[in-house]
């Protein structure tokens, strides 16, 4: 992705530091967008529901709520397992990400150095 300061190097300016975050949020509503978007196709594919229902269900699931719709087909039940995995390990992604650049900017000014753990 984007490419972050060594620690030798100076911290980044604010303002440069406010586009960086501006680039991952970014990034992460692209990917939280398309992962809704395979949530909403399969509900609607599968699970029969309408399209409101279907992206009812995809955030819920997505954001880790649980399931709204009892799914009734085995192909649903399937498809809602599958999505149901991808999605917890899709939103912690997408919250590790978030918190990338903070994290390495709060590092990098308390000059956070790995040399010294045991």
């Amino acid at each position: 992705m984007l490419k972050l300061e060594h620690r030798k190097q100076t911290v980044l300016p604010v303002d440069r530091f406010i586009l960086r975050m501006i680039r991952y949020t970014m990034f992460i509503l692209i990917m939280l967008s398309i992962s809704v978007g395979i949530g909403v196709w399969g509900y609607r594919t599968f699970g029969h529901l309408s399209w409101l229902d279907s992206f009812h269900m995809a955030c819920m699931i997505l954001t880790g709520m649980g399931p709204v719709v009892e799914m009734q087909s085995d192909a649903a039940k399937l498809f809602s397992s599958f999505y149901a995995l991808f999605s917890g390990v899709a939103f912690l992604t997408f919250t590790a990400v978030f918190f990338t650049p903070i994290v390495h900017r709060l590092l990098h000014i308390l000059h956070f150095d790995d040399e010294a753990l045991p």
